[in-house]
């Protein structure tokens, strides 16, 4: 054996002291044994820490492991300094955060709101009744003049409205003029002096504007005109029915079946409204509260044609509820109409609980000439 290969530096394990010859069984020592020896027991390289694993691995995987050199292959895997943590893992009864978000607590039901004043609204409702049918039973000529002024007023509301909300300048003093003239007319000519009357209404409107610059006189008029036939030549009807010899029972079955139309779609819609009747114009109105108004109008106008009209019968009653009701509702709507467009939710702040004249003459005015139509037909104008 060449004595050249004793110059390698000792294997530790494997060559015995140096004044001993090779050990028993020892791998003979030579340059190409050296090599393969010296890669068995070299030191692993250091590589960088792990990371976990996350989604649909295996559970082995998401263990920590610290930098370092990884174990030999020889080692126990029980004998690991460091366990293997699930990376979902949570401790047992965690502590609650406490600046974690509560969820809001339920607001308490609310009580379903009327949406108005009901006290000052009955009290309001019953003074004007007082004062109608006093004037109506009292003096005929005093009840007109009661219309006369609520036209003027009703006047007065729409076209300080449309010059607030719109910059519309419709006359007032010859609408004013004009719709009180109609309304005696209507009482003292019929028909005939109601359809007059609007007529030189309506010139007196366009003469009138001429005395201010043209901007606008077309919407100006315009305005005028709508306003004279929507309140003062609406409201001549009451006054022709007044003209008939049981008129005073007239007037007061057409007051008392537009109140009751009134009421019964309110209370009814209220208490069992759903299904919205018109959403885009009147929110507030129910398919359910219309069919409360056609039922409490029928009823009534049973009853009052019955009991109230001379020559009256029942069933003649049921269709002037009928036609009161719609008309009622359809007068109201198209007041509501206005009101959108001009971006109010009512016409004045004369009456408490009630808003303006007008907020009170919307459903009656339109049902004026429908009751006066079906009275001439049923039992005559006389």
């Amino acid at each position: 054996m060449n004595d050249s290969s004793w110059g390698a530096p000792p294997q530790a394990g494997y060559w015995g002291p140096s004044d001993r010859g090779p050990v028993q069984g020892a791998a003979p020592a030579g340059p190409a044994y050296d090599a393969h020896y010296a890669q068995q027991t070299r030191p692993m390289p250091i590589v960088p820490d792990v990371p976990e694993h996350g989604g649909d691995q295996d559970d082995d995987r998401r263990t920590a492991r610290p930098g370092g050199p990884l174990p030999y292959r020889d080692q126990n895997p029980s004998a690991q300094p460091y366990a293997a943590v699930p990376q979902n893992a949570v401790p047992q009864n965690p502590e609650p955060m406490p600046d974690a978000p509560q969820p809001a607590p339920s607001p308490p039901p609310q009580k379903k709101s009327a949406g108005r004043d009901l006290g000052a609204a009955i009290g309001v409702g019953v003074g004007l009744g007082v004062v109608i049918i006093a004037s109506l039973f009292v003096v005929k000529a005093v009840f007109v003049g009661v219309v006369a002024v609520a036209v003027v007023v009703g006047l007065w509301e729409l076209t300080k409205r449309l010059e607030e909300r719109k910059g519309i300048k419709a006359p007032l003093v010859p609408l004013a003029v004009g719709g009180a003239a109609m309304v005696v007319a209507g009482y003292a000519r019929g028909a005939e002096g109601a359809w007059v009357a609007m007529a030189l209404t309506a010139l007196a409107v366009l003469v009138w504007r001429m005395t201010e610059p043209p901007e606008g006189y077309l919407k100006d008029v315009t305005a005028g005109l709508f306003a004279a036939f929507y309140v003062p030549f609406l409201a001549t009807f009451v006054a022709m029915m007044l003209m008939a010899d049981d008129g005073a029972w007239r007037v007061l079955v057409f007051l008392i079946l537009t109140v009751v139309s009134d009421t019964g779609a309110y209370a009814v819609g209220w208490r069992f409204g759903r299904k919205k009747l018109a959403p885009r114009i009147s929110p507030g109105k129910t398919r359910e509260g219309l069919l409360g108004a056609v039922a409490f109008a029928m009823a009534a106008g049973a009853l009052c044609t019955q009991f109230l009209i001379e020559d009256g019968t029942w069933w003649q009653g049921l269709l002037i509820g009928l036609a009161v009701a719609v008309s009622a509702t359809l007068g109201d709507l198209g007041e509501s109409m206005i009101k959108r467009d001009l971006g109010i939710k009512d016409m004045g702040t004369l009456l408490p609980g009630h808003g303006g004249i007008m907020d009170r003459l919307d459903s009656l005015l339109p049902t004026a000439p429908v009751v006066w139509l079906l009275f001439v037909i049923f039992v005559g104008s006389g």
